[in-house]
């Protein structure tokens, strides 16, 4: 039996397997990078005790076992083995694992999502065009259901055959975008495909590739080729923050990951993420993560809280 020739098991199955092939591809704590290109197996053997910080890339999240909670700007998302996440910009996020432990580790799949590939599928399951949608959200939340989590579970037991997976994982990756696309939120997925998101994601990487440059938000809106109010509606309805909003947060989890992995003091990581005023960075950063600079630096050390400040898919 290939992995592409199978009757589809009911969801419970699906779920049960996927665990058992994730387990097998991370078998500690991390993030770990399979041999098919973008797809990653994620473990956790404990809840949470902090929130984790950082840049969430366009993606689809399975949890197959266990239970995350994603917050972006002022929502938060709660996804579990009955629900799958998906991302559709670049997008600094907070995490908490909510459910783990040693005997059932939270397990999660990730696939990056391949966004030239993604477009020519768009163009065949929407020929005449996406269907216009209220909701821009560039994170969802739906239900995982079987034949999707069927597939994601034949692309992780192909990430252990190596000799096979370079002509086959393509196929099933197409098989799982397909079904997104086909699936109940799939024009949302589509979105990615639109022009406007095209222009919103141009502004989003030049941010995040100079986000400790000062930016104009009408400097920004030409590189979009929007007016700035168009520009800050779609960059607002997307990602919930404003380009400000969204450049600051970069600021502020970059200068906490200096800070903690490289020793760097606060006055030093204020300047490199591109703040003037000392007492205004250590304003927003309160304001973010609770507590003063060097009061939080010294909390997660202590605490042994390093992974606060690197982002667990």
């Amino acid at each position: 039996m290939t992995p592409l020739d199978h009757s589809i098991p009911d969801s419970a199955t699906a779920l049960a397997r996927l665990a058992g092939l994730l387990a097998a591809q991370a078998p500690y704590d991390g993030t770990f990078a399979t041999c098919i290109p973008g797809v990653h197996a994620v473990r956790a053997a404990n809840a949470s005790t902090e929130l984790v910080h950082g840049l969430h890339r366009p993606a689809l999240c399975i949890v197959a076992q266990g239970a995350k909670t994603v917050m972006l700007g002022g929502e938060s998302y709660d996804y579990d083995p009955s629900r799958m996440m998906i991302f559709a910009l670049d997008l600094p996020v907070a995490a908490l694992i909510r459910q783990a432990s040693a005997a059932a580790p939270y397990l999660s799949f990730r696939l990056d999502f391949d966004q030239a590939r993604l477009g020519e599928l768009i163009l065949k399951v929407y020929p005449e065009g996406v269907p216009l949608l209220r909701e821009q959200r560039a994170v969802q939340v739906a239900q995982a259901g079987a034949p999707v989590i069927d597939a994601a579970a034949r692309l992780m037991a192909l990430a252990a055959q190596p000799d096979d997976a370079p002509l086959l994982a393509p196929l099933v990756i197409d098989e799982i975008l397909l079904r997104l696309l086909r699936g109940p939120f799939g024009a949302r997925l589509a979105q990615l495909g639109q022009v406007e998101t095209h222009r919103v994601s141009k502004v989003v990487a030049w941010i995040r590739a100079h986000y400790d440059q000062a930016i104009r938000v009408d400097d920004m809106a030409a590189l979009a080729h929007m007016s700035t109010s168009s520009l800050h509606e779609q960059f607002k309805a997307l990602t919930s923050m404003s380009p400000l909003q969204f450049q600051k947060t970069l600021r502020l989890q970059e200068a906490r990951r200096l800070m903690l992995a490289t020793g760097m003091d606060a006055g030093l990581a204020c300047q490199r993420v591109g703040y003037v005023s000392a007492s205004q960075f250590s304003r927003e950063y309160a304001r973010h993560f609770g507590t003063a600079p060097t009061r939080d630096i010294a909390r997660l050390r202590n605490a042994g809280l390093a992974e606060a400040v690197s982002f667990v898919q």
